[in-house]
């Protein structure tokens, strides 16, 4: 008894069903984070704040995704490659590979946050949501240390 055909078509598409699920959810779970830090909503009230921010901006969400997680991939592969089986290589270059690796995934990691904020804000100007600087300053006082408070009291990103 082998597989059918009709499993086989079953199969890939629960697969393609499941894959598009959970690239939605990780979208909405990665902008929730951004919510949470820089708005008063936690939770889930973050996650429907990103959910209702990525409409009309999915595709724009999703192929920055795509392209994190490739280059990502990328990185994983070149560390296999040159670390875990770079049998030509000695213990040094192998150890010195294994930390050039490891600094580009911190600076992925930084760039992807980095992007995530950046897709927050262009997500409210797309929504025409007030982005209100002072406020968000006094919000994020928390994480600051010394800083001079911002003049203006309401400023539109497309103002700027």
């Amino acid at each position: 008894m082998g597989n059918s055909d009709a499993g086989v078509i079953i199969g890939f598409f629960l697969l393609i069903v499941y894959f598009i699920g959970f690239v939605y959810l990780t979208l909405i779970w990665q902008l929730a984070s951004v919510v949470s830090v820089l708005e008063e909503a936690r939770g889930i009230k973050a996650m429907a704040k990103s959910k209702a921010l990525l409409k009309g901006n999915m595709w724009v969400a999703t192929i920055i995704f795509f392209k994190l997680n490739v280059l990502a991939a990328l990185l994983q592969f070149g560390f296999q490659q040159l670390v875990v089986r770079g049998r030509s290589f000695g213990l040094v270059d192998r150890v010195a590979y294994g930390v050039i690796c490891l600094l580009l995934l911190f600076k992925l990691i930084l760039f992807g946050l980095v992007i995530q904020t950046v897709l927050y804000f262009v997500c409210k100007s797309y929504h025409h949501e007030n982005i209100d600087k002072s406020a968000l300053s006094d919000h994020l006082e928390v994480y600051l240390g010394d800083y001079v408070p911002l003049r203006s009291k309401d400023v539109q990103l497309e103002q700027v």
